[in-house]
């Protein structure tokens, strides 16, 4: 499907610079709001194209030790889906930058389908990337979120079958990630590996015009250049939680090194 968001103008804006989008992750109040908000900040002022808001949850399964510790003090911290909303509109307020919610779907659906896409929409927030929810259950959310129209992007494995993969991408707008590899957030990757260069190639062959972002393992300029020419957007999040630990100078340095990477050399 198809969509006029700020997600998909800001993939078609990069794909006209020559290089595919980067899409930077991190959990919202983490540590706490006002250091997740200066985090925030940092990395939008350094140039990140599309914002992975992640909303903690104490149960995140698809995410790794780093992500998951990140979650632990946001939690800490007394972390609500209130507070996340507010550190939308405080970034909306400064930047331009496409914002998608990266969540699991419990915190969502708890606080109840049309209410989290109203005040969604009213946060500034594009779209929305929700980890444990298949396709045969999505329309519960999908549905009152494109209603206020945010985009609902749809995830695909390495373990996907054909079929699941088309329907993954027929329900998806703004664009559709591909999970790089079967585990966790932050776990390695080869970004030249065939099987990995074979299972994006068919994504995108299947997604058509909607762009492909591809995450999960991704954390170095080296892995960001070499995926770059075969998708049309790469993910970083738990590089960016770590160098976000250390500072928001650190996390603003990264940015600018991670898409400078996407440039995609002539011919």
């Amino acid at each position: 499907m198809s969509s006029d968001s700020r997600v998909t103008r800001r993939f078609a804006a990069c794909k006209a610079e020559g290089r595919a989008a980067f899409v930077g992750y991190l959990t919202a109040y983490d540590p706490d709001f006002e250091a997740s908000r200066e985090r925030l900040f940092a990395a939008c002022e350094a140039g990140l194209d599309v914002l992975e808001l992640g909303v903690p949850f104490s149960d995140p399964s698809a995410d790794g030790p780093t992500i998951q510790s990140a979650m632990v003090r946001a939690l800490a911290a007394g972390s609500r889906l209130d507070g996340v909303f507010e550190l939308a509109t405080q970034v909306r307020a400064r930047f331009d930058t496409p914002m998608v919610l990266f969540s699991y779907a419990n915190p969502l659906l708890r606080r109840g389908a049309h209410k989290t896409a109203a005040d969604a929409k009213s946060a500034g927030i594009d779209g929305t990337l929700v980890v444990d929810m298949p396709p045969e259950a999505a329309a519960e959310l999908r549905t009152p979120l494109r209603e206020e129209g945010l985009d609902w992007v749809g995830l695909v494995a390495p373990t996907s079958t054909p079929r699941r993969r088309k329907s993954v991408v027929e329900g998806s707008t703004g664009f559709v990630y591909a999970v790089s590899l079967t585990g966790v957030t932050g776990a390695a990757l080869d970004a030249g590996s065939e099987g990995l260069l074979t299972q994006l190639r068919a994504i995108k062959a299947e997604a058509g015009e909607l762009p492909v972002a591809v995450g999960f393992g991704i954390s170095r300029p080296d892995q960001v250049a070499a995926l770059a020419t075969e998708v049309d957007g790469v993910v970083v999040g738990s590089a960016l939680v770590k160098a976000a630990q250390q500072g928001t100078d650190e996390l603003a340095a990264l940015v600018r090194e991670l898409v400078a990477a996407t440039k995609r050399s002539p011919g």
